[in-house]
């Protein structure tokens, strides 16, 4: 079976998406029966590419600058190269991972990660409010199966789009090998470039953007006492995203007394060891088509803290601590239990470990290749 996949999330710096996208081709990739297709918007090719493309991000937004209507430009060029490789290669089905499907002939599957644009709008940029609009009914509808990352995101789908149930699909997501527990000395060279203790810094992981609820955190935060403050500082890992300037006000000050740390976006390397010397993981995200971060934390061996909304509770269970995302004294109160009391600690920690076992990206492609059989078989 030869199956067409969108990668061009994995030419940039990889976001959820794009983690999702290159964990699913390289699970795929030890499928028998599958013959994996990558299409990176001006060629196709057989090899799953692990770095991102030189300088994309500032192409990017001198695009965006100087192009009347980047999106819908870029995705026509892109459509032509699309379909004349997917000609080419004679697919049998193709697998969108990003929402958005290209006119193709045969057998059609997507991937809805979240609903954010919709539930959550002012948390976007207006043009991607628009564009999603626009195009998402359209891809639906293209769509011989749906495939979410949770089932609180297929209800939504069901009930805001009346999609059959039958036509779509929740399928977890995983961990990757990298993220373990690990000791103090693999842990100490980054440590010691962030200037953080073993177990002594708060940890928040994502896309500085309105959705992950950043002003929350730096809220909660500054209502820790002083003394907990310097001992354990706040460490922001996640490229900047749209709205990063909301929370600059309030993050200036801590900045200022270095009470909170941005590392910006780092190595998969590099986060795999902040999430496993960190004290706890801070995720109060208003919204999560899935929620990674928390997954990937508490694999590596660190309680989290997440928000009531979503998926959220889906994922963490009660194997986590679980606040109201408007909630900024719960969020403190939580940080300071898993900061002074080591018994709780303990306690989260060990269930997180056991929690996130029980997710894998092996699972995650054999269910989905299972969704590509299964849709071959019905359109033949």
């Amino acid at each position: 079976m030869r199956v067409g996949i969108n990668a061009i999330a994995l030419l940039s710096s990889l976001t959820g998406i794009g983690q999702y996208t290159k964990n699913l081709i390289g699970e795929l990739a030890h499928e028998d029966d599958i013959e994996l297709h990558l299409f990176y918007a001006r060629s196709w090719s057989r090899r799953l590419r692990e770095t991102p493309l030189r300088d994309i991000e500032r192409w990017k937004r001198l695009f965006k600058r100087y192009m009347p209507h980047p999106y819908l430009v870029s995705r026509a060029a892109q459509q032509v190269v699309f379909g004349a490789g997917a000609r080419l290669r004679g697919l049998d089905l193709y697998h969108d991972p990003n929402f958005l499907a290209y006119r193709f002939a045969g057998p059609t599957i997507i991937t809805v990660h979240d609903l954010s644009w919709i539930r959550y709008p002012q948390t976007h940029p207006p043009e991607r409010v628009a564009a999603l609009n626009d195009l998402f009914p359209k891809s639906l509808e293209r769509a011989h199966h749906v495939i979410t990352d949770a089932e609180f995101v297929r209800q939504e789908v069901i009930d805001m789009f009346g999609l059959e149930p039958a036509r779509i699909t929740a399928i977890p997501l995983g961990t990757r090998a990298e993220f373990h527990p690990r000791e103090r000395h693999e842990c100490q060279p980054t440590l010691d470039k962030h200037r953080l203790g073993w177990r002594r810094y708060l940890l928040s992981v994502g896309t500085l953007e309105p959705r992950k609820n950043l002003r929350l955190v730096l809220d909660a935060y500054s209502q820790l006492p002083a003394d907990l403050r310097e001992r354990y500082p706040l460490v922001l890992v996640g490229m900047r995203g749209w709205g990063s300037p909301q929370f600059e006000s309030s993050l200036k000050p801590l900045l200022q007394s270095d009470s909170v740390r941005v590392a910006g976006y780092v190595s998969d390397r590099e986060l795999s060891t902040l999430y496993a010397a960190a004290r706890v993981l801070v995720y109060p995200s208003l919204y999560e088509g899935f929620g990674l971060p928390p997954l990937e934390a508490m694999a590596s061996g660190t309680p989290v803290i997440v928000s009531n909304s979503s998926t959220l509770p889906e994922v963490v269970g009660d194997a986590g601590l679980i606040i109201d995302p408007h909630d900024a004294t719960a969020l403190r109160d939580n940080m300071r239990l898993l900061i002074e009391d080591d018994t709780a600690w303990q306690h989260y920690r060990a269930r997180g470990l056991e929690r996130a076992s029980r997710f894998s990206w092996r699972r995650c492609a054999q269910l989905t290749a299972d969704i590509y059989r299964r849709t071959v078989r019905e359109r033949a």
